[in-house]
């Protein structure tokens, strides 16, 4: 049967290899499994290769600036809740330059999914290090190795306040849209980083590099504990655990708004035209 997601739109134009053709395969299938709609999805983007999801995606989409999706994502579902919001932004996307609606959005809990394409080097814009870059890494730009400790999502988000924080690998597909479908019905803000190969910049961390050290966080791991949480978030190297870290519900961002309360749709109606004064301050 032929997935409704991925249906009538471009043709992907990634490198053969990339690992975020493993994600849009994902992305599709856990889109499918929650029963969604294409109509009833939102897929928001900055920029860079992550940011091309948009397009490859049979939803409705939003390409916006670097590292500013998060705030396009706040206004959509603060003024239509019934949509399912979902970000989709690679590591410097999130990271470096949207750093500051990374961290605040966690502490607003907005009812949104966040995909982070981690591939730990900006893969757009010719391959210098990201955010996430191991220390000693080179790139065309950092000649003599990245020498800035890197930067840790996971222990950050759940430091913030995170509620829902979980990391994947595009090489175990059927783990990784597990973790979507989780994060796409958790009722708040749920980012889920996911490690994947840059395979035309990034030479060090490869598939085969991911595929002898990713390992499943164990079952009877309490996804509630957030000191064990930050204690995995800071397992890298030998052994890099992927799945759900911490899982907890607290109040949304929209709960918090007293007149939604009042109207659970949070749509007011208005005539177009009443705005038209709007577009009268912008006519020369």
């Amino acid at each position: 049967m032929a997935n409704r997601f991925l249906e009538n739109t471009d043709t992907p134009t990634w490198c053969p290899g990339c690992g975020n053709f493993s994600i849009r395969k994902a992305l599709a299938e856990a889109l499918e499994e929650v029963g969604a709609n294409p109509e009833e999805i939102l897929l928001i983007s900055g920029i860079g290769q992550a940011a091309k999801m948009p397009h490859y995606i049979n939803a409705n989409g939003f390409n916006g600036l670097h590292g500013r999706a998060l705030p396009v994502a706040v206004g959509s579902r603060s003024v239509n809740p019934g949509l399912t919001c979902i970000v989709e932004s690679g590591d410097g996307d999130t990271y470096g330059e949207g750093g500051n609606h990374f961290l605040h959005n966690i502490r607003r809990n907005l009812n949104i999914a966040h995909f982070v394409h981690n591939n730990q080097v900006y893969g757009l814009t010719k391959g210098q290090a990201s955010p996430t870059s191991d220390l000693g890494m080179k790139t065309g730009v950092q000649t003599a190795g990245v020498t800035s400790v890197p930067f840790n999502p996971l222990s950050v988000a759940l430091s913030v306040g995170a509620g829902f924080v979980a990391r994947g690998f595009t090489g175990d597909g059927d783990h990784l849209v597990t973790l979507l479908v989780d994060a796409i019905r958790y009722p708040g803000y749920a980012l889920v980083d996911i490690l994947q190969p840059c395979v035309t910049f990034n030479r060090i961390n490869t598939n085969s590099w991911y595929r002898d050290r990713v390992t499943k966080i164990p079952r009877d791991h309490d996804t509630t504990d957030r000191d064990a949480a930050l204690r995995l978030s800071h397992m890298w190297g030998d052994e890099i655990p992927i799945g759900v870290f911490y899982r907890v519900e607290r109040d949304t961002f929209e709960d918090s708004l007293a007149d939604r309360r009042k109207d659970p749709s949070g749509l007011e109606q208005f005539n177009p035209e009443q705005m038209e004064y709007l577009q009268d301050a912008f006519r020369v």
